[in-house]
């Protein structure tokens, strides 16, 4: 039996060492700096300190890529994380949306962080100097309201 579980864990360990040659791309695309948030748009100094420390991680192209998120398979799903976010909002890439498209995410911002949706809670979890105080959320909500 001791032999059969020596075995096992090593074909365990062998199979994580070569799932870490899998890692998918760590990115931080070059960026206009003229359109980001903060540039096309007046932030008060208290959001804009929330969206660096709240969002910015998965939300735009200035990501810190912690060590765990180099180890398989944290690495899949940090990676996918950060990609499916900058789709859907990048504070980077900002002055390039639309009106219409601003509102619409303003609006999910707002929504998703009154509900507690956002940030995640598997990453509030593990950061949890990301999480928002409901100050923070009222704050944010009254920004919010004000853009055209």
């Amino acid at each position: 039996m001791r032999k059969k579980l020596k075995w096992t864990v090593m074909i365990l360990a062998l199979i994580f060492i070569g799932l870490q040659f899998t890692n998918p791309g760590h990115t931080n695309p070059p960026f206009d700096e003229t359109q980001t948030l903060q540039r096309t748009t007046t932030v008060p100094s208290e959001v804009s300190a929330v969206f660096a420390r709240s969002c910015n991680d998965c939300h735009s192209n200035k990501t810190n890529w912690r060590w765990y998120t180099y180890v398989a398979p944290v690495s899949w799903l940090t990676v996918g994380h950060v990609n499916d976010g900058r789709a859907e909002l990048n504070f980077s890439e900002w002055g390039r949306y639309g009106t219409r498209t601003k509102e619409t995410r303003l609006n999910g911002i707002c929504d998703q962080c009154k509900r507690g949706t956002m940030p995640l809670a598997s990453y509030a979890r593990v950061h949890r100097e990301v999480r928002l105080s409901a100050d923070e959320v009222r704050i944010g909500g009254s920004f919010f309201i004000e853009k055209p």
